[in-house]
């Protein structure tokens, strides 16, 4: 009915073999005035412009296991070559001795306001400040664009509990927040079940 809102207060049921999480956008408006983090020696960082499939997959589970990151994991190869492939996507991986720890993607779909679409490193690589010089380069590489006025990024409550604070400290200010319900990527026997248990698996 025009005029008509939804009250969106109260409890919503899930049905079993979902999850449900809490997704929060964050932005960034201007370049910091200061470099993030200052430069390494033990750390490089490697354009990925034709990504194998498998090895991407492999990089992906690793990453996120614990996250039960699922996006990429549940396309279809062609689909999934076609989004690493696309013009206005640049991958990198962060590297330690020539080994990937990590992965970096930005989107450039919108050229005014690029997306990292995919951040995070490996479980140990976690700490000593990688993290943090990789969102050095990630936000140095977007605002050396001339065109670029909003550089933002999302995580989710099934991501670590450090990550929200993590970008906030990195000058990343919330200002949207929506619900994802999707299937159990445990049910669908993409991770273990007891990966993740601060989602439980209910089905």
């Amino acid at each position: 009915m025009p005029g008509q809102t939804l009250d969106m207060n109260g409890f919503w049921d899930i049905p079993d073999g979902k999850v449900a999480v809490v997704v929060t956008n964050l932005e960034m408006l201007k370049a910091p005035e200061a470099p993030l983090a200052q430069a390494r020696d033990d750390l490089t960082l490697d354009r990925w412009p034709s990504p194998d499939i498998d090895a991407y997959r492999r990089l992906f589970r690793q990453i996120g296991e614990d996250w039960i990151w699922f996006g990429r994991l549940i396309q279809e190869d062609a689909a999934l070559e076609k989004i690493l492939r696309e013009p206005t996507r640049e991958i990198f991986l962060p590297k330690r001795d020539g080994a990937p720890v990590g992965t970096l993607e930005i989107d450039y779909a919108k050229p005014e306001e690029p997306e990292i679409s995919y951040f995070g490193l490996i479980p140990a690589a976690i700490g000593g400040g990688a993290g943090r010089w990789l969102m050095a380069q990630a936000v140095e590489m977007a605002w050396a664009r001339p065109e670029t006025r909003r550089l933002w990024l999302h995580t989710c409550t099934a991501d670590s509990p450090q990550a929200m604070r993590f970008y906030q400290s990195c000058g990343f200010r919330p200002c949207k927040r929506s619900v994802e319900i999707a299937d159990d990527p445990r049910l669908m026997g993409l991770y273990p079940r007891e990966k993740a248990p601060h989602v439980p698996v209910i089905g």
